[in-house]
């Protein structure tokens, strides 16, 4: 069986590497560490397919470190500390420590996370984790804290190009063939910015003709795709697709869609803590004031998979996937903070009234600190109108109440107060 067209076409050297300009190209902070060989421990995080194995093992070679290498699927505690003692017997004297590879960290448990502390600090192995994750959620913050984290892009349409064509000019198999690129919108379109994508794609419409010479149009990708459906990978292939549309059903409240494509990535090995974490983002970023409960349950729920673990957690998540489908739909919350986000770059550090301002001490009482502050509890309905708002935005508005049941409700009462929205 043939090397894979992805495998074959991986970069061996930093010239060779296609796209993260902003960590590896000329004078960026991570070429220079390599340049001066004082790498630290640290993290890759990026979207699938952008070269973060390619990457950490390009970095092994330019510094003539051995490399070790673990996935975080199917090595525990103990295959991590064999790995530790064996990298440690390895190392001599006046020589720099070995880089660890550890693939999918966000995988690990604390306990196999634990393992890696002393390792880390004492300096045996300098770790690089590669992650589609948040570090900020998957890595507990003792090794975080160990740790630099770089974030990788998708690579963009050049860069995607680029590659495309190097794999029908050098590889060793296609450039024995005589095959036109006539068209290259579909394969870039489906490839979502991920390399591994988009040469498995290549390799399929590659296959699916039995001649040397052929032409790759847009319809040709589109045929060969469909009828050779990449089927969806838990190490991140198709992961943003399905993820995508799973969140944008639940959006266009479509509980039938919802739970369809729910199940998808649970037959496909995903993360339940995953899903659950982005049915919390969902439900406050769709759903927000119209049902403020959405939230309660959303994180519930996280919570909840997190103590169940599989197979039972796959009912919570549908109950949460349901309800949020089925729930009233409002973006006025996060249109409010976008706004008011917009105004602060806008606008700047504007002054905070001299009313609003925090009273500690004399001197700043004597200063007029909180001067004409009304405390609302003393007032009927605890409701003291006054300006609260820097002098500049007097009248500003980023909140603007949806068209649902609870938000006129809020809207009604906010009218009450001052006679508008």
């Amino acid at each position: 069986m043939s090397t894979p067209l992805a495998e074959r076409m991986r970069p061996k050297t930093l010239s060779e590497y296609i796209g993260q300009q902003h960590l590896v190209g000329e004078k960026a902070i991570l070429r220079q560490l390599i340049q001066a060989n004082q790498l630290s421990s640290f993290i890759l995080w990026g979207p699938p397919g952008v070269g973060k194995t390619t990457l950490a093992r390009i970095i092994s070679t330019e510094l003539e470190r051995p490399f070790y290498t673990l996935s975080a699927v199917n090595s525990g505690v103990k295959e991590v500390r064999e790995t530790i003692d064996k990298a440690a017997k390895a190392r001599f004297f006046h020589t720099k420590n070995p880089i660890l590879f550890i693939d999918e960290i966000h995988r690990f448990n604390k306990s196999q996370q634990d393992s890696l502390l002393a390792a880390v600090e004492d300096g045996t192995i300098t770790l690089i984790g590669a992650t589609t994750e948040n570090p900020s959620f998957e890595v507990i913050p003792p090794l975080l804290s160990r740790c630099q984290i770089y974030v990788l892009k998708s690579l963009d349409q050049d860069e995607l190009l680029f590659l495309l064509n190097e794999a029908l000019l050098k590889d060793v198999e296609l450039s024995k063939k005589q095959i036109e690129l006539k068209e290259s919108d579909a394969l870039l379109m489906l490839s979502g910015g991920d390399a591994r994508k988009l040469f498995n794609m290549l390799e399929i419409v590659v296959n699916a003709h039995p001649h040397d010479s052929f032409e790759i149009t847009n319809d040709v990708v589109l045929a060969c795709v469909q009828q050779n459906k990449l089927p969806y990978d838990k190490k991140g292939e198709f992961h943003y697709d399905v993820i995508s549309a799973f969140i944008k059903s639940v959006r266009g409240s479509d509980p039938q869609a919802a739970v369809y494509w729910l199940a998808r990535m649970i037959e496909g090995g995903e993360e339940a803590r995953f899903i659950a974490r982005r049915m919390i983002i969902l439900a406050a970023e769709d759903i927000g004031l119209a049902n403020p409960n959405a939230l309660l349950l959303a994180n519930t729920c996280f919570d909840a998979v997190h103590k169940i673990g599989w197979p039972e957690s796959r009912i919570i998540l549908s109950q949460t996937a349901i309800y949020l489908a089925a729930s009233p739909k409002s973006n006025s919350a996060y249109l409010a903070i976008n706004e008011a986000q917009q105004e602060v770059n806008r606008s700047g550090n504007l002054p905070v009234p001299l009313s609003l301002r925090n009273t500690p001490t004399k001197l700043m009482k004597d200063l007029g600190y909180g001067d004409g502050y009304r405390y609302a509890h003393d007032f009927p309905g605890s409701f003291a109108p006054m300006e609260f708002m820097p002098d500049a935005l007097h009248g500003k508005n980023f909140y603007t109440p949806k068209e649902n049941a609870r938000e006129k409700e809020l809207d009604a009462y906010l009218k009450k107060c001052w006679g508008k929205a």
